[in-house]
């Protein structure tokens, strides 16, 4: 009792902060604007690099990647932060890892070009290049993994590929690997996407089938001689009913020579998938039409017939991988 008498003003401060309840917070000042900085250019390669970069382009017009991206991996032990090598080399390891059957080997080549990829973005984070790669290696990494690994891989991919196409339209594997993958998203089985929704924040947003066959198609006519690129297109077009684009494409590619391995498998695809859909449209075109009926003659009143349309119902050369 004494402590309260000399003390009296505690309990009318307590009871002051139970009833005021929880203190503002203070609005954050402002800071002054910070000039930003322009990173100064890359140095020039120096002699030595130049000429292994000039090796290397030259090697991959003749389609020796793999010793391509030997030269690339001895410009990388020089200059380890050489972006045009680092994001190269993980398009090369794509690209020779999925002609790989053994999983195993797949798997190296796929986790190398991560490994790139990944020391690409830090040097560039919003280079179309080094975006295209990453997406490219988080891609086809996703074709080894579990179900839940695969569907986070699509995930995490989504904006990488987007910022490829923004910062490099030029590039038509890029569009092509966005399209293959609004295609997938698009395609997710119920499972898929229940599992998207409760564990992974939600389904992606982009999956379309019909953008992504016009992102296909940009990417055909932006490289009408890659067999790849006519092998996607039509798969694609074949799977949403449109069989007559999907003949067009085949027969276009019938007239592409096969020049590489790779090459002579997917030209092989696409013959093997054009006779099928020739037949089923040769039968679709002599199948009377059910909305045509005989001329009324003209000594009848025509009567009015029902009539209903029936609509017909219904993706590995390239510089990205397949």
């Amino acid at each position: 009792m004494k402590w309260l008498k000399q003390h009296w003003w505690l309990p009318a401060l307590l009871l002051g902060v139970l009833m005021s309840g929880p203190a503002r917070a203070q609005p954050a000042k402002r800071r002054a604007p910070v000039a930003r900085v322009a990173a100064p250019p890359p140095a020039p390669d120096p002699p030595a690099v130049r000429a292994k970069l000039f090796q290397a382009a030259s090697l991959i017009s003749q389609f020796k990647e793999s010793e391509a991206l030997a030269v690339y991996q001895e410009i990388l032990s020089t200059v380890p932060t050489h972006y045009l090598a680092l994001w190269q080399s993980a398009v090369l390891s794509v690209r020779i890892g999925n002609r790989y059957s053994d999983e195993t080997r797949k798997s190296a080549y796929f986790n190398a070009a991560r490994q790139y990829a990944d020391r690409a973005m830090l040097l560039r984070p919003e280079g179309g290049e080094s975006n295209y790669a990453e997406a490219l290696a988080l891609f086809n990494q996703a074709t080894l993994y579990s179900a839940g690994a695969r569907l986070a891989a699509f995930r995490d991919l989504r904006s990488h590929v987007y910022l490829a196409t923004e910062r490099r339209p030029d590039l038509p594997e890029a569009w092509q690997l966005l399209g293959r993958w609004q295609y997938r998203v698009a395609h997710y089985n119920l499972l898929e996407r229940l599992y998207s929704k409760l564990v992974l924040g939600g389904v992606p947003e982009g999956g379309d089938s019909r953008q992504a066959i016009e992102h296909l198609e940009k990417a055909h006519a932006m490289a009408p001689q890659n067999l790849q690129f006519c092998y996607d297109l039509a798969r694609m077009c074949r799977y949403q009913g449109r069989r007559r684009r999907a003949i067009e494409v085949l027969q276009e590619a019938e007239k592409i020579p096969p020049i590489t391995s790779d090459d002579l498998v997917i030209s092989r695809l696409c013959r093997k998938m054009l006779p099928p859909l020739e037949r089923a449209d040769a039968r679709r075109s002599e199948k009377p039409s059910p909305t045509s009926a005989p001329e009324p003659a003209l000594d009848k009143v025509p009567q009015p017939a029902d009539s209903a349309g029936k609509k017909e119902s219904g993706p590995k050369r390239t510089a990205a991988g397949r």
